[in-house]
């Protein structure tokens, strides 16, 4: 074996670790995970500052994607979302949950893998487990939250659909659907599909909708940015005497225009690691701009 074989292995090593056993840390983390669970997405995992034996426990967030950052180059994940809104300066207090989907729907049953995999090896707040996700994963959280109700404290879905054969788990968690009627990528009558068939299923007291007049698809994944999204999430939790789903925060249109304030980008001091140079590259300002999915 080469010098060169052997460094790589190496790198390769230590990353495995990384990802197998939590770290004691007072800084922000960022670590590429691949290949930790067999057949499973491969995923990145934020770990916030100040994590040890003497704080209180801190939520999760886990981020799904759209069609546009399928694959299995783990930086495309970095382009849009709940991680690249850390790295623009929103202050996130939790873990981040970010898997990649190689390709296809999203399948519940393997983010609840990757559920597992974080609860084992890190000391959550299981009582405070969020999802949110755009498009294809604005789907595939309506079809994680309801496959596993049980296990969700309040999620968003944003210009999604669902492929679930009940949807009345839905019913008894915190949900936030967001759609725009000028969608032309994913009918705003997907959403509505989703909704009926939640209405059906009796109670629909937890569900919270806006229908957001002229917004196109891609302008939704502003919402990732915006403050409120995660002070929303938040105010919720499987520990509620009352479940209850939180009005404060009211959204129009031009709510999108705030959602990049307060960013402080001389707060990010993340540490990324990988051991894999990432391969995506931002296309140059030349080229049409290609449509979030």
């Amino acid at each position: 074996m080469s010098e060169s074989e052997i460094h790589h292995t190496m790198k390769k090593i230590l990353l495995i670790a990384f990802c197998l056993i939590p770290l004691a840390s007072y800084s922000q983390t960022l670590t590429a995970c691949r290949d930790s669970l067999k057949g499973g997405y491969n995923f990145w995992f934020y770990e916030p500052a100040g994590i040890d034996s003497t704080t209180a426990k801190k939520p999760l967030v886990i981020f799904l994607h759209g069609k546009s950052l399928c694959g299995r180059d783990l930086s495309r994940v970095l382009r849009y979302g709940t991680i690249d809104a850390l790295k623009k300066g929103r202050p996130i207090d939790a873990f981040v949950l970010a898997p990649q989907n190689p390709g296809g729907s999203w399948r519940p049953a393997k983010i609840n893998d990757l559920l597992e995999w974080v609860k084992a090896r890190y000391d959550i707040d299981t009582t405070r487990v969020y999802v949110l996700g755009m498009s294809m994963g604005g789907s595939g959280t309506i079809n994680f939250v309801g496959t596993y109700p049980e296990k969700v404290a309040a999620a968003m879905a944003l210009c999604g659909s669902g492929a679930l054969s009940s949807y009345c788990g839905l019913t008894t968690v915190p949900l936030w659907i967001i759609h725009g009627t000028a969608d032309k990528a994913v009918p705003i009558s997907q959403s509505h599909k989703v909704v009926n068939a939640m209405k059906n299923c009796g109670d629909t007291s937890l569900l919270r909708t806006d229908w957001l007049k002229g917004v196109n698809h891609s302008r939704l994944a502003r919402f990732f940015y915006w403050e409120n999204t995660y002070d929303w999430l938040f105010a919720h939790s499987l520990s509620d005497t009352v479940r209850a789903v939180n009005q404060d925060f009211s959204i129009s249109p031009a709510t999108l225009n705030e959602a990049y304030r307060n960013l402080d980008r001389t707060t990010n001091n993340i540490k990324v690691i990988d051991s894999q140079t990432p391969v995506y590259k931002k296309k140059s300002n030349t080229t049409k701009k290609q449509a979030i999915k």
